[in-house]
């Protein structure tokens, strides 16, 4: 019962799904795609240009002789040339899908990259600009120094009010003795 439900459902996708066996050949892109970088590689190298000038070469000269397989015109020559294009060109243009293909992947990890530190970046601005804020709050030690060489300063400056109040407290209170022991009469008191 069971089984016939999920025939019914259809294929899970939790599992692989059975291939059946294919009589149409399979090319495995990838394995395709590195191939046509390397004769795209070869074929846009010094030695490939050099092969080809060489391999002209010997056939113009073997040509002009005697034996000539491919008399001047060199119509075979030009069919080879010719054949060599088409398929240099469309190998060619794979290898550029591929690697246009990498250089979209690699942009947008990059640009992903620098959107991720830009946001890092912001971030980092707005914690330094609320620690600032916080600092500005915040008593450091040369503001309580600072402070603490004020309120010195006051208690200096009312001590030295004090004693200039005392002085003449002091005076008034010694000659207030003083009239005590002279007494109202002018006689010194000998207690």
């Amino acid at each position: 019962m069971a089984r016939e439900r999920d025939e019914r459902r259809g294929p899970r996708l939790d599992q692989p799904l059975e291939r059946g066996i294919s009589l149409r050949p399979s090319v495995d892109p990838e394995a395709v795609g590195r191939l046509s970088e390397r004769i795209a590689r070869f074929l846009g190298s010094w030695r490939f240009i050099g092969y080809m000038t060489a391999f002209i070469v010997a056939w113009v000269l073997f040509n002009l002789t005697k034996i000539a397989v491919d008399p001047f015109p060199f119509i075979f020559l030009t069919l080879l040339l010719s054949l060599q294009a088409s398929y240099a060109a469309p190998l060619i243009l794979l290898a550029q899908n591929r690697q246009a293909d990498r250089d979209r992947v690699q942009y947008n990890d990059d640009r992903a990259r620098t959107d991720r530190l830009i946001a890092d970046t912001e971030y980092l601005m707005r914690e330094i600009a609320s620690l600032r804020v916080a600092l500005g709050e915040v008593a450091t030690r040369d503001y309580l120094r600072s402070e603490l060489r004020d309120l010195l300063d006051d208690l200096d400056e009312r001590e030295q009010r004090g004693r200039k109040r005392k002085k003449p407290k002091a005076d008034a209170d010694a000659a207030d003795n003083h009239d005590e022991l002279v007494g109202s009469e002018g006689t010194v008191d000998p207690t």
